[in-house]
């Protein structure tokens, strides 16, 4: 995790009379568990109620951090439709019964801590090693903060070059484009992966990746009764016949055949990490192979590996893990950025609908809405808008297992259903499927998630409810970082 930011922590703005106003970013927590939990208080006429947000790895902490003014305030907790006190922290007894107090003076220093490890009540919990039990300050930043940040992040890529990403040791796949396409997803099923280079011996080259989408959109002719692909046909379909019947399917979609047949977007391994990135962001893809290209004795060129924004995330984790200080963005909660997709507020005309759908979807409406709105993942909720999987492109591999796609109809397999056929399957995660976030977690943390390797994104939910309020993912970070 990445240390303390810098800063003191206050925050000014223009009052109605021309005045400066001092606005202290300030953290509220609750650490007697719920399932709903609010602050309300004198800095909000006991009229309006916070939501809190429960920390990670520790359900039973809610937290929320939130602008006061310095001064002395008064505060409770509404906890499932009840009011509440924390009698760890200060409180006195006043015109709303027993409440909590804060006093939050003028200057920079901290604000007294409201409960230590040493005071009863507190639950023997490893909260990634961080005392936020307590009401604090948090460091704010100015928009020159961020663009230092993004100017020192932008330095460090260019410094350093692809060779960094490869591994000790490990194995890259590559697949003949002669292979039957049956088989091919076959292996990729096998190997957990989701997307593999194409290497064309007769050329010497290599010439695409076959992917999921690839998999998907296969799936969808093969349900298509004017199709002229058939599953029988899979046996003996060569990736290069799928790849050029693609470029026709293609053509009669759009007419434009030139924009679909372009040339393979690969790295070597002296590019810089910032070019590996921008490339992957410009043509939307997953990964970018590196390729050590052919010496002058007429050796074939060599994968090296497959490089992904997770790898160049992980860099920037590691090397500034020890000097987070110089990088005053990462405090932030990402609520605080124009960062993800999220559910557009009522009222708000221009914002983009983020793709959800029931467990009890179709398959086949899941697929297609992976391929029409152009997302990797689709969040699967209840009727109330809480989370309860998700659906990733990647997930259509697992229908390869024992030849299940040539056993179902995608129009009347559930998601549910077809999320069960691979359940066994060698997932691209390592552990939790549904990686969560919330709105008030720090910059930091969204980014150490996400550098973990098979994570692309992760979902934004609410505190208690899981309603789904975003997503944010690996290429929505690097925008934010490079722009």
């Amino acid at each position: 995790m990445f240390g303390g930011g810098g800063g003191n922590g206050l925050t000014n703005s223009r009052g109605a009379e021309g005045g400066d106003t001092i606005l202290v970013p300030t953290r509220f927590v609750w650490p007697h568990g719920g399932r709903r939990v609010f602050v309300s208080g004198s800095f909000t006429r006991w009229t309006n109620h916070i939501p809190m947000s429960p920390m990670e790895g520790c359900p039973t902490v809610f937290q929320v951090v939130y602008n006061l003014t310095p001064g002395y305030h008064q505060f409770k907790f509404f906890v499932d439709g009840e009011w509440r006190h924390d009698e760890h922290q200060p409180f006195v007894s006043g015109n709303y019964g027993v409440v909590n107090t804060i006093f939050l003076p003028s200057e920079s220093d901290m604000v007294p801590t409201f409960f230590s490890p040493e005071m009863p009540g507190r639950s023997n919990m490893d909260v990634d090693n961080d005392p936020f039990l307590r009401v604090e300050r948090v460091p704010t930043i100015t928009q020159n903060d961020i663009e230092l940040s993004r100017h020192r992040i932008s330095m460090f890529l260019a410094m350093h070059n692809a060779y960094e990403l490869l591994p000790d040791s490990g194995k890259v796949i590559a697949l003949d484009v002669n292979l039957p396409v049956k088989q091919a997803f076959h292996i990729l099923y096998e190997q957990g992966i989701s997307v593999a280079p194409l290497w064309d011996f007769r050329n010497g080259q290599f010439v695409g990746v076959l992917s999921a989408l690839d998999f998907i959109m296969i799936l969808q002719e093969l349900g298509n009764h004017g199709s002229n692909l058939t599953e029988e046909e899979l046996e003996t379909h060569s990736i290069s016949a799928w790849k050029e019947g693609k470029l026709n399917l293609m053509r009669q979609i759009d007419g434009n055949l030139r924009q679909y047949r372009r040339r393979l977007v690969h790295a070597g391994p002296y590019d810089s990490l910032k070019d590996v990135a921008v490339k992957i962001l410009e043509n939307k893809v997953a990964t970018v192979p590196i390729i050590h290209s052919s010496s002058q004795d007429g050796s074939f060129p060599q994968l090296l590996h497959l490089a992904s924004l997770s790898g160049i995330l992980k860099c920037i984790c590691r090397h500034f893990r020890h000097s987070s200080s110089s990088l005053p963005i990462l405090q932030q909660p990402i609520s605080s950025f124009p960062l993800g997709t999220w559910v557009p507020k009522i009222g708000d005309s221009d914002g983009k609908p983020l793709a959800m759908l029931s467990s009890n979807a179709s398959l086949n409406a899941a697929l297609s809405l992976l391929v029409q709105a152009e997302v990797s993942s689709i969040p699967i909720v209840d009727e109330n808008d809480s989370l309860q999987d998700i659906y990733c492109r990647s997930d259509i591999t697992a229908l390869a297992k024992d030849r299940a796609y040539a056993q179902i109809q995608l129009s009347e397999l559930s998601i549910q259903e077809a999320l069960q056929l691979g359940q066994d399957a060698n997932a691209p995660y390592n552990g939790q499927r549904c990686q969560m976030c919330l709105p008030s977690d720090p910059l930091h943390k969204v980014m150490e998630r996400l550098a973990l390797p098979g994570v692309r994104r992760l979902v934004i939910v609410e505190a208690g409810s899981k309603r789904v309020e975003g997503i944010i993912s690996l290429s929505d970070v690097f925008k934010f970082l490079l722009d």
